[in-house]
């Protein structure tokens, strides 16, 4: 039952190349940088990553990115990667854009055993009709597109038919954490982190503080440790090390 790895580094030392990873975190909210900065120098390559977003340029998931280690992103935004952009529009990297929704959905979905459900989101675009650029070719032209996806009537509305999400691996980062697992996850946080843990067959989260098995009140748990397989304890530098996208103050 006691879950706890000794470092991140032995948390995700097994993480095969071309391993599938569903990684919490919303924009640089809820990241869970120590472990990718784990698997960055553990070197595996060729990952599929399933996450909302990849990161910016030098952080999160683009320390991967930038070091060519992601072959292909599931995700919903991407704006914020400039190096992202490069390797899409040169044909280095797969990308499958989702709905926002929908992302989060499918990967909910896969943790709960459901295999697929039908959805509004996206009926009538290219989301459902398929030929979206999932891959260029090194001239330009459309290597890989999207297919078509079965549509289907429920009460008088047209519904496209989306398939549940499962990983190999999981990586997500949790504001406080117990041995055997449960998660709680504090403000925007609580964003993509609890359903790519549900998603990942091994999910191992970065927590900010390590607490004892009945310290957390069941009420408080957000995530159940069934879902969690290995939990790394950050130290105070790396559980204060946040990093702001967009930084506003008044004038």
């Amino acid at each position: 039952m006691n879950k706890v790895s000794a470092n991140a580094v032995e948390a995700v030392a097994d993480i095969p190349d071309g391993a599938s990873l569903a990684v919490g975190g919303f924009g640089l909210s809820g990241v869970p940088e120590v472990l990718i900065r784990a698997l960055y120098k553990q070197g595996a390559s060729g990952l599929e990553v399933i996450s909302n977003n990849c990161g910016v340029d030098g952080r999160g998931l683009g320390v991967l990115l930038a070091a060519g280690r992601i072959g292909r992103v599931t995700g919903s935004y991407v704006g914020e990667n400039k190096e992202f952009a490069r390797q899409y529009l040169s044909g280095e990297l797969e990308v499958e854009l989702v709905p926002q929704g929908t992302l989060a959905e499918r990967l909910r979905a896969g943790g709960a055993g459901v295999p697929a459900f039908y959805t509004p989101a996206g009926v009538g675009t290219q989301v459902a009709r398929g030929g979206l650029p999932w891959r260029y070719a090194a001239d330009g032209s459309v290597a890989v597109a999207s297919p078509a996806k079965e549509t289907r009537d429920f009460h008088g509305r047209r519904h496209v038919l989306e398939h549940g999400i499962t990983t190999d691996y999981a990586l997500v980062r949790a504001w406080r954490g117990d041995r055997h697992g449960n998660l709680v996850f504090r403000k925007a946080a609580a964003n993509f982190n609890p359903l790519a843990a549900m998603a990942g067959r091994v999910t191992v989260a970065e927590v900010e503080e390590l607490v004892e098995p009945g310290e957390l009140s069941p009420d408080e748990v957000h995530l159940p440790g069934i879902f969690v397989q290995r939990v790394v304890e950050l130290d105070p530098a790396e559980a204060a090390d946040r990093q702001i996208e967009r930084r506003t103050v008044r004038a």
